[in-house]
């Protein structure tokens, strides 16, 4: 696949995920203005997350069934319309309808990548797996710099403004600049497609390998969505776009992982995926610190990030390459666990920050570290976590390593 195509991609998933995200660094401001509890901020973004599942189980396998170009380009349009909602919204609801309805459509993410690993070349798949996903991670941590300095200038409305207007020009450009997929197999009909998806939840290699997403998410979310109210509070008081520049931080973290996809691609996903989980666990004791120090609080977001970029890539190419008859469906499986993982981190983190601080959110978050590497662990010891022999017509994986 030709580098301006991945590239392309990859903005398509950096602006489609960024319209969950953005609200993270605004969240003080914009649940102000719209009346929303300072314990339930954390449900402005969850929401979004809870739509992003329903997606992931009713969207995502419509890749499976018709050309992912046009479905990439209709759901960018649909982003579109749920982001001017939000917008333009001065109450809750309307928000919250808005914040909804570009989560739901936001699973373009996974019918993006799902159409990156079916177009590549085995031998290249994981690097251009790992170049369309860097896109997420600088759609949620470049959305954090430019979200407060929207907010900061213009007010939090604008953010999601900028948002509509992006996806409307993405839509347009997919459907111009790329082609449409060539693929070797017959689509299945959306039914047994979305019966395939819920099939993969009774793979036991399937099922471990998503534990360790939902862990890893959670740990995820309850950085991101919880730190902007203690650094907002005493001591730091920093506004929104000082908050936001924290995400620069996060983005350098993540591209560090960028070679992860090669890593995979030589066959090593077991050891990245296991010190990578170590260093998650890591990442706490520094983050810890916020209160304290903002040094530590941004070497821990740097390690943070890394490992979960680093983990998130090679999980999706051990996937997509053990499941290569049914890409889409297998990785809106998949991400079912990271959206219910990002939900619960976000929504956690600001109701035991109110209630008890900073200390008590930074053990949440390395508490969900610690989960994903005793799964991982076992994933490690255990044989039937392994994929084996493809069955043609079944949910069972193809040999990788």
């Amino acid at each position: 696949m030709a580098v301006w195509r991945s590239f392309l991609l990859a903005v398509v998933c950096g602006v489609s995920v960024a319209s969950v995200y953005a609200a993270q660094p605004i969240l003080e401001p914009m649940g102000r203005d719209l009346g929303v509890p300072a314990a339930f901020t954390g449900w402005i973004v969850a929401i979004s997350q809870v739509s992003y599942l329903a997606g992931l189980m009713l969207l995502v396998p419509l890749g499976d069934v018709v050309d992912r170009r046009r479905l990439i380009a209709v759901h960018l349009t649909l982003i579109a319309v749920g982001t001017s909602l939000t917008a333009s919204a001065s109450a809750a609801w309307a928000a919250f309808a808005g914040l909804a309805t570009a989560g739901l459509f936001a699973v373009v993410v996974q019918t993006t990548v799902a159409y990156a690993a079916s177009v590549s070349p085995p031998a290249e798949r994981g690097r251009n797996i790992g170049v369309v996903t860097s896109g997420v991670v600088v759609g949620i941590m470049g959305a954090r710099v430019v979200t407060g300095m929207l907010a900061e200038a213009w007010g939090w409305h604008s953010v999601y403004a900028v948002l509509a207007v992006l996806s409307l020009a993405l839509a347009a450009l997919v459907l111009v600049v790329l082609p449409p997929e060539e693929r070797r197999n017959r689509p299945v009909g959306y039914g047994r497609a979305v019966v395939a998806l819920g099939g993969m939840f009774g793979q036991r290699f399937f099922l471990m390998r998503g534990l360790v997403a939902f862990f890893v998410f959670a740990s995820f979310g309850a950085l991101w969505s919880g730190m902007s109210l203690p650094l907002a509070g005493a001591p730091w008081q920093l506004g929104e776009s000082q908050i936001g520049l924290f995400g620069i931080v996060g983005l350098a973290g993540a591209l560090g992982a960028a070679r992860a996809g090669r890593w995979a691609d030589a066959g090593r996903t077991g050891q990245v995926i296991g010190l990578s989980l170590a260093l998650l666990l890591l990442s706490w004791a520094a983050i810890a610190q916020l209160p304290n120090s903002l040094w530590l609080l941004t070497a821990g977001i740097l390690v943070l990030d890394f490992a979960v970029q680093a983990v998130h890539v090679s999980n999706q190419h051990v996937i997509a390459t053990a499941y290569p008859d049914r890409t889409s469906s297998v990785l809106g499986s998949y991400m079912v666990f990271y959206s219910l993982g990002s939900a619960l981190g976000a929504a956690a983190t600001t109701i035991v920050f109110t209630a008890t601080g900073w200390t008590a959110s930074s053990l949440l978050g390395a508490g969900f570290a610690a989960c994903a590497l005793a799964v991982w662990t076992v994933i490690a010891k255990d044989q039937q976590c392994r994929p084996g022999p493809v069955v043609r017509g079944s949910t069972r994986p193809a040999r990788v390593l």
